[in-house]
């Protein structure tokens, strides 16, 4: 069983069928992609500080080039690149020895003077600006196409997706999982997959599990339709404020993380955050302070305390897996982790070691490893 219908969800299940597992069913509390993986639009990048969420990323990319035949959807991929802008020493000096780790993982990141920056990204004031790193094999796709076209090839395998169904208590017997209680009935299981995103500190908690995930909630909006139309622009951040916005549609789409945001499963949009925006913004794409919005959006962000994700199987109860807590990572390294999960269920060596994420390492005292390219 896997409980949660996101994007880890749906690739997981995708991943299993595909390799020939059979009596997969997905648990989802709402519709399919309706928590954290229910955004518009999804950034997908390799350009991170630490090595293992590099080839997480980087896999996943090739993964989202080829959805078209495998699993087989469109889902609006466009690599126009992500630009992080850096206005400090410390900041430049950081992202240079980042861009030589990506680099040697085959992530053609390079490091851009302030004027390429501004021929990238016409909207940017180049005022205080002292680099930028780009990547042009980065950019964003649609998760809910994303999700969609993983669990439509599943179910095409065999897979059951049990949607507007709540998990409500898990029994184990001994070191084991052995049925999972949801609003609408008892399922029995050999395995249980966490992919329950924000909500998973509650199942794992369930089960005997720690998973420490906090939900925080995020916040977008989206310009009316532009005229002239927005150039195509790459993901661009002003990475001090984790201030962000690339194409949308006919528009744009604008992003920030509030750092006063308290904790919560408060998913209301303000448009009192809009301002916190548009303060940022004033200085490094002035153009955009004064756009006119015509929507916006709340969600979730799974957080733990080094923002690395949690994917691994537990040790007290060695049924029961999880990938979950990805810190608004998730998305973009959803392709990987499905094959990840996979290898673990069926015992297989994956393609990268993933250890290092187990939800074990805060409290055994294994090295923490921040990962530093966090918005």
């Amino acid at each position: 069983m896997i409980i949660g219908g996101g994007v880890m969800g749906a690739s997981i299940a995708f991943h299993l069928a595909e390799a020939g597992v059979t009596d997969i069913v997905v648990v989802e509390r709402g519709e399919l992609c309706s928590g954290s993986s229910g955004k518009p639009i999804g950034g997908v990048r390799a350009q991170f500080s630490d090595p293992l969420n590099i080839q997480l990323g980087s896999r996943s990319l090739r993964a989202f080039q080829d959805f078209p035949h495998r699993p087989g959807a469109g889902i609006r991929l466009d690599n126009v690149g992500y630009l992080f802008l850096l206005t400090t020493d410390r900041q430049a000096a950081d992202f240079e020895a980042s861009v030589g780790i990506q680099n040697g993982l085959g992530v053609p990141t390079r490091m851009v003077g302030p004027d390429e920056a501004h021929q990238l990204c016409p909207y940017i004031s180049t005022d205080g600006l002292l680099a930028a790193a780009f990547s042009p094999t980065d950019g964003h796709a649609r998760p809910a196409l994303v999700v969609r076209g993983y669990a439509d090839a599943a179910a095409r395998a065999g897979v059951t997706f049990a949607t507007h169904t709540c998990v409500t208590g898990i029994d184990t017997a001994g070191d084991r999982v052995t049925a999972v209680h949801t609003d609408r009935g008892r399922i029995d299981c050999s395995t249980v997959v966490c992919t329950a995103g924000a909500w998973s500190g509650q199942i794992g908690a369930m089960a005997g599990v720690d998973l420490p995930v906090r939900p925080v909630r995020r916040q977008l909006a989206f310009t009316a339709p532009l005229a002239p139309p927005a150039p195509r622009i790459p993901f661009t951040i002003d990475f001090a404020s984790s201030a962000y916005f690339h194409n949308s549609d006919d528009g744009l789409l604008f992003g920030l993380a509030d750092p006063d945001q308290p904790e919560g499963f408060d998913t209301t949009w303000t448009p009192e955050w809009l301002e916190l925006f548009r303060d940022v913004v004033r200085e490094r794409a002035p153009a955009l302070a004064d756009m006119e919005i015509a929507d916006g959006w709340a969600g979730l962000y799974e957080v733990t305390p080094d923002h690395n994700a949690l994917i691994g199987r537990s040790g007290e109860v060695p049924n029961f897996l999880y990938a979950t807590g990805f810190s608004g990572h998730g998305f973009l390294q959803g392709p990987a982790v499905g094959e990840i999960v996979r290898d673990l269920h069926l015992g297989r060596e994956p393609f990268v070691d993933i250890s290092p994420l187990s939800a074990d390492r805060f409290r055994t005292g294994a090295e923490i490893r921040p990962e530093a390219h966090v918005v």
